[in-house]
């Protein structure tokens, strides 16, 4: 095999990974956020788990993409490890499409395929259109980087060295070994069973000595999901930990059935003379009787996990740092369900944000009815942690943006960068009221009983304001956005009234000129409040989660 076969094989893997990657881009910015409600709401049974974890990784290509995705839900707290059970099992499945599409022999087409696709995205100027056009010429992509790859190995059928190793994978621990670390490498079990298609293609590799290979690829697939778990929380590693289980179990299994009876033989003789389509047949076969056989046994394989890994979730400690926005790391580059993921993380940390901040405006108005110094150094602390994570988040968001996804994804990141910025305002305003009390102690002042009980209505209807815009779901922006408009109505009059009311203690001489120009200004900060809290609800009201 000389230079130029060799690079016609790197040049064909780089094809058929690309094209990968374009069907997993294109269908991520297509479907954006919808993946995360489709697994929410489909796996409330071990049967729609399956199913949703099979169909998402067939139309993706890539089970290790899956994954990853239920490794970050399972961390983001949005799936159960339980649920993500079953979404692996039917992940390993799906994988098996790219196999079966490659025994259909398809490469002939494959170039009218991507010129299909590429003409949805230079002549159709839609962003749907771009989308399908990205996940067809993907397709064709990685049919022809199927075909050069199988070109390009032609050659080793007159390589008796390369033929005398490939016949030592009848070593079954060899060809677990020998699969599973090339699959880890290049981090794609579709891509590594293309190549092992490829080799039997060129009649270089029979079914008797893939097999074990191809038990090996199915373990060394979880790689991918492996590097994704680090740093996350326990049960996303558990999660990582089940789709390894699932894997060596059926490798287990399966090598007992190959070493015992003629399984090999059987499936030589479903498609005799067609050794790609052994191939995807055996694939095909693993999964869905490992599914099968493990199905039952599901809750077992979490516990079995809890056990390996133990250790509950802990509290998270208040100290300054992001508890939610850990898990992706954009060095890595684009992964599917990266959107889904990210979005759910940041309405996370926002909700987060939120309750600092509402502390901290109650915390600012107890300061001031109690007339009490005591917490002013613990809401200065607060107001510092808000600050922090209105610029953590607000970086979060900077490297975000960058990544292609769809127009309704796009405005919720933005919309996020809007929030968090109103609500970095209103704790402003809520130091600003801590500050009045500070003032009116070491002035030795006191405010009249009617501006307290003033106060204590402020304080109330600003903690009904801001318990009303905390997010819960895509039906409550349009209640929530016509509840706050009432709240910062109510506020705005409020502020009318007590102004009103406090010319009139001025003149009955009720009240000093120093505690009304405090009074007046904490009426202001009360006003800024509301102003900030319909902000953020008209930006939820933009948004689709």
């Amino acid at each position: 095999m000389n230079i130029s076969y060799f690079l016609m094989l790197l040049g064909g893997l780089a094809l058929f990974l690309y094209g990968m990657q374009m069907m997993s881009s294109g269908l991520e910015a297509a479907a954006g956020n919808r993946m995360k409600t489709i697994l929410e709401k489909l796996t409330s049974n071990r049967i729609k788990g399956v199913l949703v974890g099979a169909v998402i990784t067939a139309v993706i290509q890539s089970s290790s993409a899956t994954t990853v995705m239920v490794v970050g839900f399972v961390n983001s707290g949005l799936m159960t490890l339980n649920q993500a059970v079953w979404v692996i099992m039917g992940a390993n499945i799906g994988t098996t499409v790219t196999g079966q599409l490659i025994a259909l022999d398809i490469s002939m087409i494959a170039p009218l395929i991507a010129f299909l696709g590429v003409s949805l995205i230079i002549f159709f100027k839609g962003e749907k259109s771009r989308h399908i056009g990205e996940i067809i010429a993907g397709l064709g992509v990685l049919f022809i980087g199927m075909e050069m790859m199988g070109s390009s190995m032609e050659p080793l059928r007159e390589s008796q060295t390369f033929i005398s190793f490939m016949t030592n994978f009848k070593n079954p621990l060899l060809g677990i070994l020998v699969g599973a670390v090339f699959t880890a490498i290049i981090q794609s079990s579709s891509a590594s069973i293309g190549i092992l298609q490829a080799l039997a293609y060129s009649n270089i590799i029979g079914l008797s000595s893939a097999v074990y290979v191809l038990f090996g690829q199915n373990i060394g697939t979880c790689i991918t999901a492996v590097l994704a778990s680090i740093g996350t929380k326990t049960n996303a590693k558990r999660t990582t930990l089940i789709h390894l289980m699932f894997n060596i179990i059926g490798t287990l299994i399966f090598t007992v059935i190959c070493l015992t009876t003629p399984f090999v033989s059987l499936m030589e003789s479903l498609t005799p003379g067609n050794p790609v389509a052994q191939i995807a047949n055996t694939h095909t076969a693993f999964n869905i009787i490992t599914t099968l056989l493990l199905l039952p046994f599901g809750p077992l394989m979490a516990k079995a996990a809890t056990r390996i890994l133990p250790g509950e979730e802990l509290p998270e400690k208040e100290s300054k740092k992001l508890f939610y926005l850990t898990t992706i790391d954009y060095r890595k580059g684009h992964q599917v369900g990266q959107i889904s993921v990210s979005l759910s993380l940041l309405q996370k940390e926002v909700d987060r944000m939120l309750t600092l901040v509402r502390k901290n405006v109650m915390d600012g108005f107890d300061a001031v009815l109690n007339r009490s110094a005591k917490k002013i150094g613990e809401i200065e602390e607060c107001e510092e942690y808000v600050d922090f994570l209105n610029a953590e988040i607000s970086r979060y968001i900077a490297k975000l943006i960058v990544i292609e996804m769809s127009e309704q994804d796009s405005t919720n990141v933005n919309c996020y960068f809007a929030i968090v910025g109103n609500m970095e305002r209103i704790a402003d305003h809520a130091m600003n009221i801590a500050g009045y009390a500070k003032d009116i102690i070491d002035r030795n002042q006191n405010l009249s009983k009617y501006a307290l009980e003033e106060i204590q209505s402020m304080k109330a209807v600003s903690l009904k304001t801001l318990d009303d815009i905390r997010y819960t779901a895509d039906e409550a922006s349009s209640s929530m956005l016509e509840q706050t408009a009432k709240n910062e109505q109510k506020i705005d009059d409020m502020n009318e009234q007590y102004r009103n009311n406090q010319i009139s203690r001025m003149q009955a001489g009720a009240c000093s000129s120093e505690t009304s120009i405090l009074y007046s200004e904490m009426l202001t900060d009360f006003e800024r409040i509301g102003d900030h809290a319909l902000n953020i609800a008209e930006e939820y009201h933009k948004m689709v989660l």
